[in-house]
């Protein structure tokens, strides 16, 4: 009986150590956020980087296993930009960073960030383009990117994410033509508006046209 004992004990420390090894892999994955943005209204300054673990820090929240799931930096002020660590915190399910000013361009790292419900990057300064590693974002359901200076093409992978509810990507510089299919059947055209370059919803069975991409 004593050594079954020891074995639970063991299994528990080792649970702990492992809880507590993805706690700072995500604690760090924020703090290099952080160190990236400029936070003049102080909102950020609960993020302590000692901490075992972040579920303690304002706008984040985790769930029972102490893992962050949301991320609320929506309408903060804050500005710099996005870094790839994000990719890191492979259980969150919310990014809400809109109405910032944040710049630089989204990190094709995102796209390791498979339980991601909802991204919501509106109204920022964010330039280049839409990475295609979005399209791996399988539990995706909210994709809003509009009122930006994106570039290029809409990314054919995101026509893949059947979960894909809203889309919305208008006010950029983004070119080429609409998706039309998966779930950009039921995307209304008024989520693609205000890009000049980006050509009207592609013709399927058509050979592809040079849209000056």
């Amino acid at each position: 009986m004593a050594g079954a004992g020891a074995k639970a004990a063991g299994a528990l420390a080792l649970a702990l150590v492992l809880a507590l090894a993805g706690a700072n892999s995500e604690g760090d994955a924020l703090s290099a956020l952080r160190r990236s943005l400029r936070d003049p209204g102080g909102v950020l300054q609960s993020w302590d980087p000692t901490l075992v673990n972040p579920c303690t820090w304002f706008h984040v929240t985790c769930d029972r296993d102490n893992r962050v799931t949301r991320l609320d930096l929506g309408n903060l002020n804050l500005s710099g930009h996005l870094v790839p660590e994000l990719g890191k915190l492979e259980h969150l399910q919310y990014l809400e960073l809109y109405k910032n000013n944040i710049q630089g361009t989204v990190p094709s790292e995102l796209g390791n960030l498979k339980n991601l419900i909802s991204f919501d990057l509106y109204k920022n300064n964010i330039s280049g383009t839409i990475p295609p590693a979005l399209g791996k974002l399988k539990s995706l359901v909210f994709l809003r990117l509009n009122g930006n200076h994106l570039t290029g093409p809409i990314p054919r992978e995101l026509a893949g994410i059947s979960s894909l509810k809203v889309v919305d990507v208008s006010s950029n510089d983004l070119c080429g033509t609409i998706p039309t299919s998966g779930p950009f059947e039921h995307i209304p055209l008024s989520n693609f508006e205000k890009n000049p370059r980006l050509e009207g919803p592609e013709l399927q069975g058509l050979a592809i046209y040079d849209t000056n991409c």
